[in-house]
């Protein structure tokens, strides 16, 4: 059904784009790679290259037409795949590097900024292909440009494989080891995930789930800065006002994105997916969630009160969200990654937010502990404690939470890191002290909550 929109409508998200830095901050085609399998893994690379080079060859070309004639930002292309431990599970090689490779060749052929679904799925176990895909990520994306990884380790159906985590732990540091010359860049494109989606069109996490069709376009908005401008607009309105508001605005915000993405669709000649409204931060100036949390009442974000203000733009988001479209998906909702937030890394130096209030600030928000960079010497088995916490949090709730932390080979508390674009920079900060090793290393399963079993 197509979208009505005024002339009003259409001057307000002029200014939304001019001045508050809205903007569709991704375009994903999801290709299934199902039928790529095979027992030899260059026919499986051929295949992939095939296909991929085949369905997304015009990816970046509408996305940039459509962005020009609607007047709409689209920053980024990209593309999503089914976890490759599932298509390269037949394969009789030692590793899954070659097909890494195979998928940034294709990514740098087709002109897309990134390509996920480097991915295992082992919350409730791993098979010899998951585990092979699992050692063969820090390799992978030390030596692929293009290429992002994910493994779901936990849900709130099956609980927490503690072997995985045990391992992600390991796989975690190692990545930023392989990759110390760009600060662990490596771990940068890795997240560790409990309850992943399948149509999620962010990176790092984004793969093409098993129940999406053949081919899919999914929209991720991000428009932190319009919903800032909004809430600095009633400095002084009561919750339930400053809720509306938020609502209000991420109504606009999602459908806008819809439209671009349903328009991109329709030239891609590929089914429509989902948009995902989430409050995406990058760390140009108003631009951040931080900064919105503080436009509420907080001195800085990390201050008491914190976690319940978050916890209400969280919800005001994705009540927005679902009124304007039947097609919310993904992750929706605001975003907490450190070095991408300009207001969180202000926090961090200022000394009012702690990795144990991010922490907290996960149990009420999209995603968790995102973009944090922590001393290099860090333990494998820290790191593994640190990803249980989290999925235990995402596993109790019924909520997706991950860790995306890396390990900067040399640094200390009180350095800061650069990776430079839309990973911005971030201060070094503390994890506990106290070891958790003889936790981690019991390995099993940390069993599933009562209420998974509501069926």
């Amino acid at each position: 059904m197509p979208i009505s929109i005024s002339n009003e409508e259409i001057l307000e998200t002029i200014n939304m784009i001019e001045s508050e830095n809205l903007d569709i901050r991704t375009i994903t085609m999801g290709i299934s790679l199902r039928d790529c399998a095979h027992s030899d893994i260059d026919v499986v690379c051929d295949r992939i290259y095939k296909k991929i080079t085949t369905y997304a060859k015009d990816l970046v070309k509408v996305g940039e037409e459509v962005a020009e004639d609607y007047g709409i930002p689209i920053i980024n292309k990209r593309i999503s795949v089914t976890p490759i431990a599932i298509v390269a599970d037949a394969c009789e090689a030692p590793d899954y590097v070659k097909i890494a490779k195979t998928l940034d060749a294709a990514a740098r052929e087709v002109g897309v900024n990134f390509i996920g679904g480097f991915s295992a799925l082992v919350q409730k176990g791993m098979t010899k292909g998951d585990e092979k895909l699992i050692r063969s990520i820090p390799q992978a994306l030390a030596e692929t440009e293009f290429v992002c990884a994910s493994v779901n380790i936990g849900s709130s159906r099956a609980g927490i494989n503690m072997d995985a985590v045990r391992l992600m732990g390991e796989v975690v540091k190692e990545s930023a080891d392989l990759t110390a010359d760009t600060d662990g860049l490596g771990s940068a494109k890795l997240v560790v995930f409990c309850n992943a989606v399948e149509d999620n069109p962010f990176m790092a996490g984004a793969f093409h789930g098993v129940g999406e069709p053949e081919v899919v376009l999914n929209v991720g908005v991000s428009g932190p800065g319009v919903v800032l401008n909004a809430v600095r607009k009633i400095p002084d309105a009561p919750f339930g006002e400053l809720a509306t508001t938020i609502k209000h605005t991420a109504f606009k915000v999602t459908r806008t994105g819809e439209l671009v993405g349903r328009e991109a669709a329709r030239r891609l000649g590929v089914p429509f997916g989902i948009v995902d409204l989430s409050l995406a931060p990058t760390p140009a100036v108003g631009d951040s969630v931080a900064d919105i949390l503080e436009a509420m009442g907080l001195e800085r974000c990390g201050t008491h009160g914190t976690t319940a203000a978050l916890a209400m733009l969280n919800d005001a988001v994705k009540k927005g969200g679902a009124m304007a479209s039947s097609h919310v998906g993904g992750l929706s909702g605001a975003f907490i990654p450190v070095s991408e937030d300009a207001g969180m890394i202000r926090a961090v130096e200022d000394g009012a937010l702690s990795f144990n209030k991010l922490e907290a600030m996960t149990c009420v928000c999209s995603v968790g502990l995102d973009m944090i960079a922590i001393p290099g010497d860090t333990s494998a088995e820290t790191i593994a404690a640190i990803i249980a916490d989290e999925a235990a949090i995402g596993m109790i709730n019924k909520k997706t939470t991950a860790v995306r932390v890396i390990p900067v080979h040399g640094k200390k508390v009180g350095d800061t890191v650069v990776f430079g674009g839309l990973l911005g920079h971030a201060p070094i900060m503390e994890v506990s002290k106290f070891n958790a090793d003889a936790f981690v290393k019991r390995g099993g399963r940390i069993p599933a909550p009562i209420h998974s079993l509501n069926n």
